[in-house]
């Protein structure tokens, strides 16, 4: 006997009523009149708040959480987020100036990645946030454009550990990795920071993305307070900041199911008194994501044709890859699996049917979902696809064919 194939985890963060989905309290047809287009992303305030205060309810009071622009940078979400976190944290230039525009105070803004240009260092200096060092070289370079603008910058090291988070999406630590100073060279990094005119706050240690695992996080946790513990004995002054990085992951596929925070904030809970013994000044910071905002975000497009070939059910769309690269499964994926997919303004219709939603690019990989029981959808009809809040619209190849972009809404 075949075994049951395993189903997307209940996704309950928008409301069904008269079979159509709610978002930002309106019904998505009544939604899409009002955007006036498809394909559009849309991006709930109450499910991205009710995320905040889920976190806030299982962890330490003294955890804070700060946001990686990264994973949505739209502007009016950033500030909106500002509004909610502790912190926000920038990949580059571009999103730097999205940070300033919120109402988040310079001091809680950080800016990691490599490759960082000149150019983009000048401006972290000037702007007071926190730079994290991602190597030697980079050091040095602050150190130099430091001097010229007559400023003393705050910097944080990023570590490499010799550890890694395990069964994470993506791994950002352990072994050789463009991220960070290995682990075993940070002694020597920080006794040269030392003799330079730079404001030294603390570490940044980032293992893992994308993880459900409860025991691999708690087990990163404390590898990542031992580690910033040992290495604080080098520091050329107490540490004043440590980023544990994020890692926390959402059910994308069949057969995830979501984080339990529980037993995650009561292993911090109990881990926290021995590492305030010994970082007595240091704020702890936790990073987050895709965990914020991946949940409160749908990514709608429309059935714009409806075709049977040699027995397989295509609905056609208006949207597709080139606008949401991961729901294509091209954005990391080894085997391809389909997002949870719902036609929006008939979610639990009658009768169903298994069907394909493509989009209107000319390539087999415009595919958002593969072979999914949906309701019989026809032409005007909208698909919805959930789990679109993080690494939707800036990580896809907008300009392929020269579609349009899709609109961008917070409600």
């Amino acid at each position: 006997m075949n075994a049951p194939r395993a189903s997307h985890a209940p996704m309950v963060q928008f409301p069904v009523v008269d079979d159509c989905l709610q978002v930002g309290g309106l019904p998505l047809t009544r939604l899409a009149q009002q955007i006036g287009r498809t394909p559009f992303y849309a991006y709930d305030r109450r499910v991205i708040a009710e995320r905040v205060a889920l976190l806030r309810h299982h962890l330490p009071a003294e955890i804070q959480l700060h946001y990686a622009i990264k994973a949505n940078p739209m502007p009016a979400l950033v500030g909106y987020m500002g509004g909610l976190v502790d912190g926000l944290d920038v990949a580059s230039a571009g999103e730097l100036k999205i940070a300033l525009a919120s109402a988040m105070t310079p001091e809680n803004i950080s800016f990691a990645g490599p490759g960082k240009t000149r150019d983009e260092l000048s401006e972290a200096i000037r702007a007071g946030i926190t730079i994290n060092l991602e190597s030697e070289n980079e050091m040095q370079t602050i150190s130099q454009l430091a001097r010229a603008l007559g400023r003393r910058p705050r910097v944080a090291v990023r570590v490499n550990p010799d550890f890694e988070l395990k069964t994470s999406g993506m791994k950002m630590g352990g072994g050789p990795k463009q991220f960070g100073v290995d682990a075993e060279q940070v002694p020597a990094l920080l006794s040269r920071l030392g003799a330079l005119a730079l404001d030294f706050q603390g570490f940044h240690i980032f293992s893992g993305s994308q993880n459900l695992s409860v025991e691999a996080i708690i087990e990163t946790h404390r590898k990542t307070f031992d580690l910033a513990m040992a290495l604080a004995a080098y520091a050329p002054v107490p540490v004043r900041l440590l980023n544990i990085g994020g890692g926390f992951g959402i059910p994308y596929f069949p057969g995830e199911r979501p984080l339990d925070l529980a037993p995650i904030g009561e292993h911090l809970a109990q881990a926290l008194p021995r590492v305030r013994a010994r970082l007595p000044e240091a704020a702890i910071v936790l990073e987050l994501g895709r965990y914020l905002v991946g949940e409160a975000g749908i990514y709608v497009c429309r059935v714009i044709d409806r075709k049977i070939s040699r027995g397989q059910v295509f609905l056609i769309t208006d949207g597709g890859l080139h606008q949401h690269l991961a729901a294509s499964g091209n954005f990391g994926q080894v085997i391809r699996k389909n997002y949870p997919v719902l036609v929006g303004n008939r979610v639990n219709g009658r009768p169903r049917e298994v069907a394909s939603v493509v989009g209107p690019l000319c390539t087999p990989l415009d595919v958002l979902a593969d072979k999914m029981e949906l309701a019989r959808a026809e032409i005007g009809d909208l698909i919805v696809v959930l789990q679109s809040g993080a690494y939707g619209l800036t990580a896809s190849p907008t300009a392929f064919l020269s579609h349009p972009p899709p609109a961008e809404v917070l409600v």
